[in-house]
């Protein structure tokens, strides 16, 4: 190591290196210019971890493989055609109706007396009009005629109602 002749055989490479550098070289010129000079300000956190995040979707009830297996034990009808479409279309809309007759029923039942009254006496109006007294009565009992009272209160005392100095309504 210490022969003369070694620097022949390993010549030097520079200037010995700096155990402490206080200097630092330049950095290179690039011939591209920096993307970005300085990190602009976001919500970015520092400690997250790029593997912490999802890569693929979760998976939902239809990937369970009981699911996968109703599908192949109970696949689903064909389309329904147009009697198919009619028929369901009709049952949707009778129960639309039975529902809202019901509730008319529970929550309109004066209604129906003052129908029947101003009907012609006969055998069918005067059996609908003792029918509707005696329903009205019992639901009144429970109290299900209180709202429609209340709005016709409301309309009675609306329809009453008058500017200051103006006439009385002709009776």
């Amino acid at each position: 190591m210490n022969d003369p002749n070694d620097d022949d055989v390993h010549p030097p490479h520079g200037p010995p290196v700096d155990p402490f550098p206080t200097a630092f070289p330049p950095p290179p010129v690039s011939l591209f210019p920096p993307v970005l000079v300085a990190d602009p300000p976001s919500d970015w956190n520092a400690g997250a971890d790029a593997h912490d995040l999802p890569t693929a979707e979760p998976p939902t009830a239809a990937d369970h493989p009981l699911a996968a297996l109703g599908r192949f034990a109970f696949p689903p009808g064909p389309p329904l055609d147009d009697d198919g479409l009619g028929a369901r279309d009709r049952r949707w809309t009778s129960r639309i109706i039975v529902i809202a007759t019901l509730f008319l029923l529970v929550f309109n039942a004066v209604s129906i007396q003052n129908w029947s009254r101003q009907q012609p006496p006969g055998w069918g109006t005067e059996t609908v009009r003792r029918l509707s007294d005696v329903w009205a009565e019992q639901i009144a009992q429970t109290g299900a005629d209180r709202p429609r009272q209340m709005v016709h209160d409301a309309w009675r005392d609306w329809r009453d109602m008058r500017f200051t100095g103006s006439r009385p309504p002709a009776t």
